[in-house]
């Protein structure tokens, strides 16, 4: 598998905790970029963005952001929510934002529906006649 980013183009992004090392969330990053941002008209730099992007969501994930502290009687809030989809960090709302495909916002919807959507077919003509029945 092609990975495109790098832990220090991800560090660059999310402050993260040292003992935890990047490569997984880059590993599952590039896996996601690689089967749904095949259009070919994004550039590699695009397609890296996208994946660093995506990669600091997964971290997010796994260590969510603290959205207040406090010094005081030591206090912590973190950014918590249980979901599935790309938009439950900044960091994957990004990521769709560079992915001008819409693949992966297509992706956040099918997760959001419980998997993947169905699709039906019905036809709206009318049955076929013989018209050479004289």
């Amino acid at each position: 598998m092609a990975v495109r980013t790098t832990e220090s183009a991800v560090q660059g992004i999310i402050e993260h905790d040292s003992g935890i090392s990047l490569a997984p969330f880059i590993e599952a990053a590039s896996a996601v970029v690689t089967k749904h941002c095949t259009d070919s008209s994004f550039t590699a730099t695009e397609l890296e963005l996208i994946e660093r992007w995506l990669a600091a969501h997964f971290y997010a994930v796994r260590d969510p952001r603290a959205v207040s502290e406090k010094a005081g009687s030591v206090s912590e809030t973190r950014q918590s929510k249980v979901d599935l989809g790309f938009d439950v960090t900044h960091y994957g709302q990004m990521a769709m934002r560079l992915d001008w495909s819409g693949a992966l916002a297509s992706l956040n919807q099918q997760a959001k529906q419980g998997g993947r959507v169905a699709v039906s077919l019905d036809w709206m003509g009318t049955e076929y006649e013989d018209m050479d029945d004289d």
